[in-house]
């Protein structure tokens, strides 16, 4: 069998590709990581490396209301986003790929609006749209804002999981009695639910994580963690923001490792069906 890569040229090519990928990965991700050590840091002061190991700034960060007040707003605003956003998105993914109407593209284009425009437009826009309406500083106009900002995640992922998917079993579905409710139910959902939980990950970080449309809409009862992290940096450098940013890089690191593995899931699932 033939070697992939037999000649020299091949060889210093593959690499000096690997060394490029190794520099571009190092660049992304040493300056997160370092912040994982100092979260670490027993001093009141931010130092690099360590002086000594402790736990002082998570117990912080649990002891303090201001902290566990944001987590716990951050939490139910994502779980709502959450839960609006991935039916919407899925029933717009749904629409989407099984539409013939010239104005598809146009549609496919305003709804992914919101992850292309620059997300400061996007919160003044929120800002003036929603403040006469007197959603501004309240809870439903962050999970309105969020869930905008997170449907066009629901959309791609949902509709990568409906490439291939064939388009006679809902037929069969209806041709057997079915109503169409109950073919999305027993038919469609079951087959492409890996994507759709996808998407549901993806909606929920992307609200979990958001904090330039919060900065615009939130009022002092709708502070977050992200917030909190912003004027905790502005107003004073304390090592628990170490500690939140730590706990933030674990859950998105296993919340888009799970999104990854169901995206796949769902990817094997197409391959599967027969054509």
């Amino acid at each position: 069998m033939r070697a992939p890569f037999a000649s020299p040229g091949q060889r210093v090519a593959r690499a000096a590709l690997i060394a490029f990928v190794a520099l571009v990965l190092g660049f992304l991700l040493l300056p997160i990581l370092a912040v994982i050590p100092m979260s670490f840091n027993p001093t009141t002061f931010l130092v690099f490396p360590e002086t000594g190991l402790s736990l002082r700034w998570y117990r912080a960060l649990i002891d303090s209301p201001d902290w566990s007040r944001a987590f716990r707003n951050s939490l139910a605003i994502a779980s709502t986003v959450t839960l609006i956003a991935t039916p919407l998105g899925t029933l717009a993914a749904i629409g989407i790929v099984r539409m013939r109407s010239p104005a598809r593209p146009i549609l496919v284009a305003l709804l992914g609006a919101p992850m292309v425009v620059p997300v400061v437009v996007v919160a003044i826009a929120f800002y003036f749209l929603f403040a006469p309406l007197g959603l501004t500083n309240s809870f439903a106009g962050m999970v309105i804002a969020h869930s905008v900002l997170a449907a066009p995640f629901v959309v791609v992922v949902v509709a990568a999981s409906l490439h291939g998917f064939d388009i006679s079993l809902l037929r069969a579905g209806s041709s057997l009695g079915a109503s169409p409710f109950m073919v999305l139910r027993r038919v469609l959902l079951p087959l492409i639910a890996p994507g759709v939980l996808a998407g549901a990950v993806f909606a929920f970080m992307t609200s979990f994580d958001e904090t330039v449309v919060a900065l615009f809409i939130a009022g002092p009862t709708q502070r977050t963690l992200p917030i909190q992290m912003f004027e905790g940096v502005r107003e004073q450098i304390s090592p628990a923001i170490t500690a939140a940013a730590t706990l933030l890089i674990i859950a998105s690191t296993l919340l888009l490792g799970s999104a990854e593995l169901l995206r796949r899931r769902a990817e094997r699932l197409g391959a599967q069906r027969p054509e």
